[in-house]
């Protein structure tokens, strides 16, 4: 007899396989659902670098490099051309104000000198003759007067002595009125004669000033020549050390020729070229710091040049407070300069993704950490270690932020 076989009720084994098949086809179905026309590079994790988005303070500056040199250089131009016949300090060596550095030859000059010189002599010389003549001629004028003197006293008595005997009738008119006449003419010769010594005097005066004019005049002209000769002697013109020397013994240095510099030792600056993206916000007094033996130092910028050159522009920094031991001149150091106050902002580390999106968009990372894909966003100032993101992340996210070269054009990234 047959036997009626009753239906089992519950869950069996069978229906747990067919839901997990099923939960598969739909994770399958999802998924290509999802990643249907998305083009996907498949990569090694450790070949990449992920970066975490962070929220924090976003400090605005720029990493350059300056190099020491002093305030204050002066340039060593020839005064006096000529032929290098001595060197007499190197390159580096400190000097004192007045200390000869070079020697030059000038054979013309030495001649102009000796040419001079005996000019010198013999103006020197008709000077004097013209002063013994003028001396001579004085004491001439002086004995003609006194001559004169004496005739005029001689006639007078003469006249007197007649003006009485025609009084009382013993000599003639005639003979009286000659001797009053004569006596008148001494003193009118008298007067013209003085008068013209007066002139005479005050031209020789004139004359004698206008010659020893002359004579300090070519004295000074010898003096300045002199000069010359010294300035072959090319000396330091203040307490310092002494830099670049560009001559060579037996070369040729024309007059004004620059030969060198002299460096001041008592102050000090640091120099440093800026990309010109930035030329627009570097501006007078904006702090920078180095370190050096584990210390961190203030400086700040005192001047900037307007002149680009290869994309560069030069800025002079000075220190604001304590000055580094031993500093020398060449040095070079990694300055930090502030562009601006810190601001709270997120924050992308940087990486090699910017040369290759211009820092419009990343791979960013889903929650699991197995795939990423690209998004936009927007990005604002840049230190050397951040981006300011201003859209497009949130903090805790992970992004890729290696180059994207190997990439290609593919929109997603699967990592094994």
């Amino acid at each position: 007899m047959d036997r009626k076989i009753e239906k089992k009720k519950g869950i069996r084994p069978k229906h747990i396989g067919y839901t997990l098949a099923g939960v598969a086809f739909i994770i399958l179905l999802a998924y290509l659902i999802k990643t249907a026309g998305t083009s996907t590079y498949r990569a090694e994790r450790d070949k990449l670098t992920i970066s975490t988005v962070e929220a924090g303070s976003f400090r605005d500056y720029i990493s350059i490099i300056g190099t020491v040199e002093p305030i204050t250089t002066i340039f060593l131009d020839v005064e006096e051309g000529g032929k290098v016949i001595e060197k007499v300090i190197d390159e580096g060596a400190l000097v004192k104000k007045g200390d000869v550095i070079v020697r030059l030859q000038n054979n013309d000059l030495n001649l102009q000198i000796l040419n001079t010189e005996s000019q010198l002599a013999y103006q020197s010389n008709e000077l004097r003759n013209t002063f013994i003549n003028m001396e001579q001629q004085k004491i001439s004028n002086k004995q003609q007067l006194l001559s004169i003197d004496y005739e005029i006293i001689r006639l007078k008595r003469n006249y007197e002595q007649n003006n009485e005997l025609f009084e009382k009738g013993f000599i003639s008119k005639e003979q009286y009125l000659i001797s009053k006449e004569n006596y008148e003419l001494a003193q009118r010769d008298r007067e013209l004669r003085y008068e013209r010594m007066v002139q005479d005097s005050i031209f020789r005066e004139n004359q004698k000033v206008q010659m020893n004019n002359s004579l300090q005049n070519m004295q000074e002209n010898l003096r300045m020549v002199q000069l010359r000769l010294d300035n072959l002697n090319i000396k330091a013109p203040a307490t310092g050390q002494l830099g670049t020397l560009n001559i060579e013994i037996g070369q040729q240095i024309n007059r004004g020729e620059r030969i060198g510099q002299l460096q001041i030792l008592d102050n000090f600056k640091v120099v440093a070229q800026v990309d010109e993206h930035y030329i627009d916000r570097i501006r007078h007094g904006l702090n920078a710091t180095f370190e050096r033996q584990d210390r961190q130092f203030g400086i700040d910028v005192a001047k900037v040049y307007p002149e680009v050159r290869n994309g560069r522009f030069k800025v002079d920094l000075h220190f604001t407070s304590e000055t580094p031991d031993n500093l020398r001149t060449g040095q070079t150091y990694h300055i930090r300069l502030e562009l601006g106050q810190p601001i709270e902002a997120i924050l992308l580390p940087r990486g090699g993704f910017f040369q290759s999106t211009g820092g419009q968009w990343v791979f960013v990372l889903d929650e699991n950490g197995n795939a990423a894909t690209k998004r936009s966003i927007k990005i604002g100032r840049q230190n050397p270690l951040y981006y300011e993101v201003l859209e497009g992340l949130k903090p805790g996210e992970k992004v890729i932020t290696s180059n994207y070269e190997m990439f290609g054009g593919n929109d997603r990234i699967e990592m094994r």
